[in-house]
């Protein structure tokens, strides 16, 4: 590829926050959906994984090629490889060779080169930063990790910098509503959670919750690092992953996320897990209600305004008219491990209608 712009762009967009009458109906209270799903890479992962890597071709020295290397043969690989493409630099990335073609041809498909090594995320990840990553002269080789980095979650609250905009007490879009109440968001290692965290943090005012904004953290049975670590009082590594939602997929989630939780404890983040079946029909319930195809760990969010979940954790002891005038905003962090022939494969294993 040729050289870099000394100002490059930036690889991720602002998303739309729409209001949903159908989920609001389904969910008895005002929903939001935060589409993530926009972004250049079909995720939220170009906000985190950009910002990393914009960051780095800012600071590289002038006698320097930036090379990106990044060990995940799911969305934050194609962050990667979406993002190098905009900046104008080479992508490697290494995936577990139990990685689907479906996913390998997209990323190749962006040009990026592909290696595929190791029978789970760790080897190839061991690989990566074992062999890949030694010297060489005039490259600057970057390391992208899928979550666990600061650019990589100063990147994510961007999305709640837009979210205040649109709720901030002066000419927001939904100024009037009363203020944010609550932010779904799933989780995998917890990028995504850290920098909604940070950003509701730091926008707190301006959101005009009546009682501060709470997060709930959803996860699917089989993929629950964080709800595991709540429920042990302590950080766990999970011994495994069992759930069909991969990009969940993360045994242990970051030590920030950890923090976030011990900091805020139950009254600023509820945790909960919802079933494979329950995530993937709602992958399919929102197709029809949204025309949105979503991969199955978006599903995790997408469900609870679908099985009572937002009630259960975000409305206790509210009556019908109290808990109608909430107002949560739901993080559709989009996906590219999707197609209508994944949906169908979903209808036939779960005997969904």
């Amino acid at each position: 590829m040729g050289s870099f712009s000394p100002d490059p762009p930036k690889p991720w967009v602002e998303t739309p926050l729409i209001f949903s009458p159908p989920l609001s109906r389904a969910a008895g209270c005002n929903i939001f959906l935060k589409l993530e799903n926009t972004q250049p890479s079909g995720s939220f992962k170009s906000r985190g994984i950009g910002n990393m890597m914009l960051t780095a071709v800012s600071t590289t020295l002038p006698d320097e090629q930036p090379h990106f290397y990044c060990s995940s043969g799911g969305n934050a690989g194609l962050a990667c490889a979406t993002t190098a493409i905009t900046l104008n630099r080479p992508a490697t990335i290494v995936v577990p060779t139990a990685t689907s073609d479906f996913m390998v041809g997209k990323l190749r498909e962006l040009g990026a080169e592909v290696i595929q090594t190791g029978a789970s995320w760790v080897e190839a990840d061991t690989f990566l930063r074992e062999t890949l990553l030694a010297p060489e002269a005039g490259v600057r080789k970057v390391y992208v990790p899928p979550f666990d980095h600061p650019d990589i979650w100063a990147g994510a609250a961007t999305l709640v910098d837009e979210i205040a905009l649109d709720f901030g007490a002066v000419g927001g879009r939904y100024s009037g509503r009363g203020g944010l109440d609550a932010v779904v968001c799933n989780v995998g290692g917890g990028g995504l959670l850290n920098g909604i965290m940070d950003g509701l943090e730091r926008n707190a005012k301006r959101l005009g919750s009546r009682s501060g904004t709470k997060v709930l953290a959803m996860e699917t049975v089989g993929a629950e690092s964080l709800y595991a670590s709540v429920r042990a009082g302590e950080l766990v590594t999970l011994p495994g992953i069992t759930s069909i939602a991969t990009s969940l997929g993360a045994r242990r989630v970051s030590e920030k996320t950890w923090e976030w939780y011990q900091k805020v404890g139950d009254e600023g983040m509820a945790c909960s897990t919802v079933t494979d079946k329950e995530a993937a029909l709602a992958c399919v319930r929102f197709l029809d209600d949204a025309r949105i195809l979503i991969e199955v760990a978006c599903g995790a969010t997408i469900a609870t305004a679908y099985n009572g979940d937002l009630r259960r954790h975000l409305g206790k002891g509210l009556g019908d008219e109290e808990w109608a005038s909430r107002n949560v905003v739901l993080v559709v962090c989009g996906g590219s491990n999707t197609s209508a022939e994944i949906l169908e494969k979903y209808k036939a294993t779960y005997g969904i209608e």
